[in-house]
């Protein structure tokens, strides 16, 4: 079993990675200080089972973990941290196990067995619900077999087209595999729905013109394209034009 150990402090590596070293049929496939150097590592090193810390500076171990998904193979999940305050979060990403720090060898042979059986299908095992408790502060969208990580704050607009979404923002589209629907509850505060098919932020809203045939377009802040406004959804667009113009 490859282990990969995600911990902000040195001395956290070299603790977890010496309890590894004692325990058969498991090998460190590689340490990361952060979430985002742990996604990396995952994706070229493929491990079985990442130990990941939770509170870490950047982007931290729920977030990466809820990334991990979009791997081929993602692996198990076991979180190690010196708070007990975020193991609901942990399960709710169906993660394998939570071990509180000083990890005891005993409690951590204990997660890696129930690690080891769910190997076979850890795909399963890292899907991420739409209740998930926290919106993440980056898309993760696999781009010519690599990932690539979006900040949510650049980002113009959702558009979807049947099981793709286009992810646009002022210098580049990507494509990715969610729902426009669990976009719209995870980021609600920041993204609203123009079109059956369209979610724009708030925050790049320039104005509301009529195309040629008449229909209500959106202008955004550095991009080309005008979306389409629904008259569904056209008095609640109005609404927040007059607000942030006045």
């Amino acid at each position: 079993m490859k282990v990969l150990v995600v911990d902000d402090e040195a001395p956290a590596r070299t603790r977890l990675c010496g309890m590894l070293g004692e325990l058969e049929g498991c090998t460190v496939c590689g340490e990361a200080a952060n979430g985002q150097d742990a996604l990396a590592q995952a994706e070229a090193s493929q491990p079985d089972v990442l130990l990941m810390d939770i509170r870490m500076p950047g982007m931290d171990g729920i977030e990466a973990a809820r990334h991990l998904q979009a791997l081929e193979q993602p692996p198990a999940i076991i979180f190690t941290t010196a708070y007990n305050d975020y193991a609901l979060q942990a399960f709710d990403i169906h993660a394998v196990d939570y071990l509180l720090k000083p990890v005891r060898l005993e409690r951590l042979a204990e997660a890696l067995r129930h690690a080891r059986r769910l190997t076979p299908i850890q795909a399963v095992s890292l899907q991420v619900t739409a209740e998930s408790p926290s919106a993440r502060q980056r898309i993760c969208a696999r781009v010519r077999g690599a990932l690539q990580l979006i900040p949510v704050a650049e980002i113009r607009y959702f558009l979807a087209d049947q099981k793709y979404v286009t992810v646009c923002t002022a210098d580049r589209k990507v494509l990715i595999e969610e729902t426009l629907k669990s976009l719209e509850q995870e980021f609600a505060d920041r993204f609203v729905r123009i079109h059956r098919n369209a979610l724009i932020a708030m925050d790049y809203l320039q104005g509301l013109d009529r195309d040629s045939e008449g229909r209500a377009r959106i202008r955004l802040d550095a991009v080309d394209e005008n979306l389409e406004v629904s008259r569904r959804h056209l008095a609640d667009i109005r609404r927040l034009v007059r607000e942030q113009q006045g």
